[in-house]
């Protein structure tokens, strides 16, 4: 069959072509548009497996190895920890980790609120916004790059790459904005080894597991990382959420009155409407069924946390908001070995600017087209927002 993950239908909303594919069974192979094949995984049982069965690697490298590619990705880019298997991921993870203790994160909080703050208030300075740009976006990006050490001034171009490698159908401009990034934060690394700081950076400089410690190009492939995932997913979960809320007034007012349902909420929120579409590439080492398919040597498995999270099956009326959900079994960090080391701060970022929001501007509300169609980015991994104007109404 045609491959539906490259069409701007997708982009818009990739749900109905998501159920059409689990309809006919939770792993469904697909043509994509290179005209190779791959399975794709929609159910939500048969996305648990595969996020965590060694049988399907996620070293690209090992993959690539070898093939012909007209591709120019910075190794930074390429080989980032999440192309990684065990052993060589859980030693990379470790070592991560370091700088991202429960305390770690928890100290944050007060650093999150004062800039989430100081955003609702230039937004109070004007009665309609665009919240992906003028919040969703710059919250999470102030976020990481305070944790990183990355200059006020330099924040913008750090956006910018960021955004181009998820560029839909233009390789060129992925693969420049691959080296761009990589080469900026080769710099920011240096600096930092020179002169440490009280940053996150700095810690990972620093992070020692016995004699191990984190070499030169693992450091800045994990800088990569963290600056893309470290604000794409949670933009995206910000934006994604907002919308729900300005399309369900007795939700909104629900949480405004109770704050104490906003983790609830957020869960809810990750599941109905995943920051991520399509998790990143992986492919099987040897046969193996997965979910009733027949899996090959070398096929390619992309596992879907969208469909997977709105799987009739494991959810009722996956279609819809629920809050009174089990608060937990979704997808959207993934699961197994590859779990997202950022989601605390994702989760603490997300429920921080939810609240601000909702206390801040008690009257917000959907503004022109964004009511009816809003504009969704172009990209068939990532599921966010292009932009989301509103009304803000009277501040409180």
């Amino acid at each position: 069959m045609n491959s539906p993950l490259d069409s701007a239908e997708f982009s818009r909303d990739p749900y109905p072509q998501l159920a059409a594919l689990r309809a006919r069974g939770p792993v469904q192979r697909v043509r994509t548009g290179n005209g190779r094949t791959t399975w794709v995984v929609t159910g939500w049982a048969a996305a648990r497996v595969a996020l965590a069965d060694p049988r399907l690697s996620k070293d690209t490298a090992r993959y690539f190895a070898g093939r012909p590619s007209t591709r120019d990705l910075a190794p930074a880019v390429s080989s980032t920890m999440l192309a990684t298997d065990p052993p060589h991921h859980g030693r990379l993870r470790t070592l991560a980790m370091k700088a991202f203790t429960p305390a770690a994160v928890a100290g944050l909080e007060p650093r999150i609120r004062a800039i989430a703050q100081q955003l609702a208030d230039a937004l109070a300075a004007h009665d309609t916004a665009d919240l992906i740009e003028d919040f969703a976006v710059p919250l999470p990006i102030s976020v990481i790059s305070e944790l990183l050490g990355v200059p006020e001034n330099d924040r913008a171009a750090v956006r910018r790459w960021s955004n181009d490698l998820f560029a839909a159908a233009d390789p060129d401009t992925v693969d420049r904005a691959s080296h761009a990034i990589s080469d900026y934060l080769t710099e920011l690394i240096a600096a930092r080894r020179d002169a440490p700081g009280d940053d996150v950076l700095s810690g990972l400089i620093a992070a020692r597991d016995a004699e191990d410690r984190l070499t030169e190009p693992e450091l800045v492939s994990l800088a990569v990382l963290l600056v893309v995932a470290g604000h794409e997913t949670t933009t995206n979960l910000i934006g994604n959420g907002m919308l729900a809320l300005l399309q369900d007034d007795p939700l909104r007012a629900r949480l405004r009155a109770d704050p104490g349902l906003l983790p609830a909420a957020i869960e809810e929120f990750l599941r109905y409407d995943a920051p991520i579409t399509l998790a990143t590439f992986r492919y099987a080492t040897e046969p193996f069924d997965l979910g009733g398919a027949p899996i090959e040597a070398g096929d390619v498995v992309l596992v879907s946390p969208g469909a997977a999270n709105r799987d009739p099956a494991r959810f009722d009326a996956p279609d819809s908001v629920r809050l009174d959900r089990h608060p937990t079994g979704h997808v959207s960090f993934g699961h197994g070995p590859h779990h997202c080391l950022g989601a605390p701060l994702a989760r603490m970022e997300a429920r921080i600017a939810f609240e601000v929001l909702l206390t801040r501007f008690p009257e917000i509300r959907l503004a022109g087209e964004g009511a009816d169609a809003p504009e969704w980015r172009r990209t068939r991994l990532m599921r966010g927002l292009a932009a989301l104007p509103v009304v803000l109404g009277a501040p409180s």
